[in-house]
C-alpha cells in the first residue's frame, strides 16, 4: 500500500547509541528477493553520500539511524563508502549489490543516489529503497525529504540576536537547489530579525565533484575571507567542509552554527565546541529509522515522506549554555518557530 502521509520524527540520540553496524554478508541469487518484513532479510543498508561516514553532520545522522535499527531490531546492516569520482553506474553497482544480498530496506544518502536509485528500484520490485533529499518515483521507493529552509531560518534569528558587528556570514558547500534552500531560510531569518545585519554568502564548488562537501581546508578558507571582512557568525552547510568553516570561527573566536547533526556534541569537534552557538538539525536519522522500521512491521513507507518543524522533523540546537545567555535570542527563536509551525511566516525556498 502506498503510503504518503507526514511522519513524526524519531529522535535518535546519537551519544547514546553505542552498537556498531555489522559488515556486508551473504548473498541471494534472486535479483527481485528482498525482505518482505518476516525477518528474512538481513535489515536495513545505507550507502553514503561524498564525505563518507565520519562528516560528523549529514553522513553520521544517517549512520545513527542505522545504528539505532540494528539495535531495535537485533539484525545484520551494511553502511557502504562511496569511492572518489565515481559515477551513476557506480551507485547503481553499489546499490543493486546490496539489494541483491537481502539487504532491505536500501537507502541512499543523498540526492547524488537519484539517477542510480530509479533504475536499481525497478529491477528489485520487492526491496523498499529510501532515497534522503530528493524525490524518485517508484512504487516501491521512499523519498525522505527535510524543511532545511525552516530550520535554517531559525539560524538566521539565531545568528541576528548573537553578531556584534552586524555581519554574518553563509557557506554553501556546493551551488545547487538544495542547498540555496539553507541560504534562503538563512537570509530570511536573519534579515526579518535585524534588517541591518548584513550576510555574506560564498559557494565552495559548483559541483560536489570538485569536493565542496568534502574539503574542510576549502571551508576554513572561505570563513576566514568571510571573518576578515567582518562577520562574527559563521554557519556552515556544506557537509565535511563545515568542519574547516568551525575551525575557522573557533581560532577567530567568534560563533559558528553547525548543520544537519549537533554539532555541539560530536566528539571530533569537542575542540571547538564553545564556539558552535547552536546547530540547524535535520533528523536525516530519524527518518532513516522511520524507514526501516515499517518495513521490519510488515508496512514498508513508500512515496515523498516529509520532515519539517511540525513534526520535529528538522529543528534549532541549544545544547550550548550560552545559548540561553544572549538576550532576546531563546525567545526570538521560539517565537520564530511558533510562526512557521501555524503558517504567518512562510520560509523562502530559493
Amino acid at each position: 500500500m502506498r503510503r504518503t502521509s507526514k511522519l513524526t520524527s524519531v529522535a535518535v540520540g546519537v551519544a547514546s547509541i553505542a552498537l556498531a553496524a555489522t559488515a556486508c554478508g551473504g548473498t541471494s541469487s534472486d535479483s527481485g528477493s528482498g525482505s518482505d518484513g518476516s525477518g528474512d532479510s538481513k535489515g536495513l543498508a545505507i550507502a553514503y553520500d561524498i564525505g563518507g561516514k565520519g562528516d560528523q553532520s549529514f553522513n553520521d545522522a544517517a549512520y545513527a539511524g542505522l545504528q539505532k535499527a540494528a539495535k531495535e531490531f537485533d539484525y545484520k546492516t551494511a553502511d557502504i563508502e562511496p569511492t572518489e569520482g565515481e559515477t551513476d553506474a557506480d551507485k547503481e553497482q553499489r546499490l543493486s549489490s546490496l539489494a541483491k544480498q537481502g539487504y532491505n530496506p536500501v537507502i541512499g544518502v543523498g540526492f547524488a543516489y537519484g539517477p542510480a536509485m530509479e533504475a536499481v528500484a525497478k529491477k528489485y520490485p520487492k526491496t523498499t529503497f529510501g532515497i534522503v533529499d530528493s524525490v524518485v518515483e517508484g512504487e516501491n521507493v521512499a523519498s525522505l525529504v527535510f524543511a532545511e529552509q525552516e530550520a535554517s531560518y531559525l539560524a538566521g534569528v539565531a545568528a541576528a540576536k548573537a553578531t556584534k558587528t552586524n555581519t554574518v556570514g553563509f557557506v554553501g558547500g556546493v551551488d545547487v537547489p538544495l542547498i540555496h534552500k539553507f541560504e534562503a531560510g538563512y537570509k530570511q531569518g536573519v534579515q526579518d530579525t535585524n534588517p541591518k545585519v548584513k550576510v555574506l554568502s560564498q559557494y565552495l564548488t559548483q559541483t560536489a565533484e570538485e569536493g565542496g562537501f568534502s574539503s574542510p581546508d576549502k571551508g576554513k578558507a572561505a570563513a576566514e575571507g568571510q571573518i576578515e571582512k567582518g562577520s562574527d557568525v559563521e554557519y556552515a552547510a556544506a557537509g565535511l567542509s563545515g568542519q574547516g568553516v568551525i575551525e575557522a570561527a573557533s581560532k577567530a573566536k567568534v560563533w559558528a552554527i553547525g548543520v544537519d547533526s549537533d554539532q555541539y556534541k560530536q566528539a571530533a569537534l569537542a575542540n571547538y565546541k564553545g564556539s558552535i552557538l547552536t546547530s540547524a538539525l535535520k533528523d536525516v536519522g530519524g527518518a532513516v529509522f522511520t524507514l526501516a522500521q515499517s518495513v521490519h512491521d510488515g508496512e514498508p513507507l513508500t512515496g515523498t515522506q516529509t520532515f519539517d518543524l511540525k513534526v520535529d522533523g528538522v529543528g534549532l540546537s541549544d545544547s550550548n549554555p550560552e545559548f540561553a545567555k544572549i538576550p532576546g535570542l531563546a525567545e526570538a527563536v521560539e517565537k520564530a518557530k511558533e510562526g512557521i509551525i501555524d503558517g504567518t511566516i512562510k520560509v523562502k525556498t530559493e
